[in-house]
């Protein structure tokens, strides 16, 4: 007997934890922090983009095993966000027998829409590929008219994450902070017990995008500043993974789009993590760094002025 009825996998409702109420960066809060969003016109600081990612990792696991942690790939555009007290649930199409593709979404328990994204194994065309493609040039930048497409970060960075270490002022906590409210926890997080394949803690996939924007601010990409931006879009790519707790790397940036909206500028940045040597590339991050056009002072008349 054959039926059409799509099928999906997904997990429970979750709450998913705020933990950026307390981010800086250029000597101001930022989105996350419930006073700033509502300057800006949001309800509330919402939750981090990427911590929505930990609610679909047990369901690629089930997907695709071991594959998924050493060359998966979720590749996501944020639809809507969320604050601390509501519920999200995920959901992945199961793939096909022999597929390296598959769709993926999350909702709010009303069926809200949080995000959109790919799935994949390997070199495989992503959701965040496909977008690219369609972006449109921008109008005259104003906050990023010192960024071009093409533009490297100045120097290679390294970057390591220990299981007590402080992330920061972007990210003002530290992964053993991270494990006792993540939404999906495993003990592959914290040793290399409990049939950890490789033997040593790994980097929770929400976590890869801390490790990589630890030290953004070396890359020198000048954005002129006060501004408050956002994730609008975050690819996470296994290479040769998965990350390690503890390891050290090498981070190289490049900046791969400009682009604009009614409400942003934006500028793309693909971060690649190599192993400590700078020879092998073990993880890509392609980040969507969007910034709110109403937090620059005076944005109207110097776009105006250009």
């Amino acid at each position: 007997m054959s039926f059409s009825t799509p099928i999906a996998l997904c997990g429970p409702l979750r709450q998913p934890r705020q933990m950026l109420a307390e981010q800086s960066y250029a000597g101001h809060t930022s989105i996350h922090d419930d006073a700033m969003a509502e300057k800006l016109g949001f309800r509330a600081g919402p939750i981090e983009g990427p911590t929505h990612f930990s609610q679909f990792v047990p369901l690629l696991a089930e997907a695709w095993g071991r594959d998924w942690f050493e060359r998966g790939s979720f590749s996501c555009h944020f639809l809507n966000m969320v604050v601390e007290g509501e519920s999200v649930r995920a959901f992945v199409e199961p793939p096909a027998p022999g597929a390296t593709r598959t769709r993926c979404w999350a909702e709010k328990a009303d069926g809200t829409p949080v995000l959109e994204a790919s799935a994949t194994l390997g070199a495989q065309p992503t959701l965040l590929a496909e977008r690219l493609g369609q972006l449109r040039p921008p109008g005259p930048l104003v906050i990023l008219q010192d960024l071009r497409v093409g533009q490297r970060g100045v120097r290679d960075e390294p970057v390591t994450m220990g299981a007590s270490q402080h992330m920061g002022a972007l990210y003002p906590f530290s992964l053993a902070d991270k494990l006792g409210k993540i939404t999906e926890n495993s003990p592959w997080y914290a040793s290399g017990e409990g049939g950890n394949p490789w033997g040593r803690a790994i980097v929770p996939l929400e976590m890869v995008s801390v490790l990589a924007e630890y030290t953004n601010g070396q890359a020198g990409f000048v954005v002129k500043q006060p501004v408050v931006g956002l994730f609008a879009d975050l690819e996470i790519r296994m290479v040769d993974g998965p990350l390690f707790v503890d390891e050290p790397y090498l981070i190289r940036r490049e900046i791969v789009a400009l682009a604009e909206s009614k409400r942003t500028e934006s500028y793309w940045v693909r971060s690649q993590i190599f192993d400590a040597s700078g020879s092998t590339c073990k993880a890509e991050v392609l980040l969507n760094h969007a910034v709110l056009k109403a937090s620059y002072e005076g944005y109207e008349a110097a776009r105006a002025a250009r």
